[in-house]
């Protein structure tokens, strides 16, 4: 409880007055915490009347009395829900037609094939020998991006490539991984329900076409299953 109050007084410095350069370390460290707290705040996209909310925090830490009843801050927040909510699925919304209309379009589009399920991709590169099963781990360099050219990740700017479960991904990956062999390089255009559907995500907003550069590295089998009544690992 004491650190959530520190980071919150933290926070009236950093959205109120204060323009000088801080420069003792409580100073720094009290601009440090309410900058992240402000962040975060952006990250959520809110609305918000900085104003109001530093004075909700003094409040709050003093202990004074709140400028609104138990009920009325409740009904706001509720409000503020409902809000959000219809925003989401106004875009969302948005995103399933224009999902629609480019991968209309983009299945036109010279190299692209297109599956069953509604995976398009493009193969770049073939790649040699096997390719992964459903079960195995693959290791993979890639980079996902929005129609719009947004880049949402990219295991290159991390410069460590990605390790994971085939079966543990979204489905588009486990389909379009399978087409590949080890060093084959193809691009994947992903529709919302071989995605992340209707539900938004960090940088990812509901019903988007995701596009993905990839590059099949390596495959490494699954681990054994123990059998049954076999020592487990602890």
């Amino acid at each position: 409880m004491v650190r959530v109050l520190l980071v919150l007084v933290a926070a009236v410095f950093a959205l109120t007055a204060c323009n000088k350069k801080p420069k003792s370390n409580k100073e720094q460290v009290s601009y440090t915490i309410g900058a992240q707290f402000g962040k975060s705040l952006k990250s959520q996209n809110l609305d918000l009347d900085t104003k109001q909310l530093a004075s909700g925090i003094v409040d709050g830490y003093k202990g004074e009395k709140a400028k609104l009843t138990d009920e009325e801050m409740q009904t706001a927040m509720m409000k503020l829900s409902e809000d959000r909510q219809k925003e989401i699925k106004d875009e969302s919304d948005k995103n399933k037609v224009k999902a629609e209309e480019f991968l209309a379009k983009n299945k036109n589009a010279e190299g692209i094939q297109t599956t069953a399920s509604g995976l398009q991709y493009k193969i770049i590169q073939q790649g040699t020998g096997a390719s992964p099963k459903g079960d195995d781990i693959v290791v993979v360099n890639y980079k996902g991006t929005l129609i719009d050219g947004t880049e949402f990740d990219s295991s290159y700017k991390r410069n460590m490539p990605a390790e994971f479960p085939l079966k543990g991904v979204i489905p588009g990956w486990t389909e379009g991984l399978q087409m590949l062999k080890k060093g084959g390089k193809a691009m994947f255009f992903v529709p919302p329900a071989l995605g992340y559907g209707d539900r938004p995500r960090q940088q990812i907003p509901g019903n988007a076409v995701l596009i993905f550069d990839v590059e099949l590295l390596d495959i490494k089998p699954a681990p054994p299953t123990p059998a049954s009544g076999a020592p487990k690992k602890k």
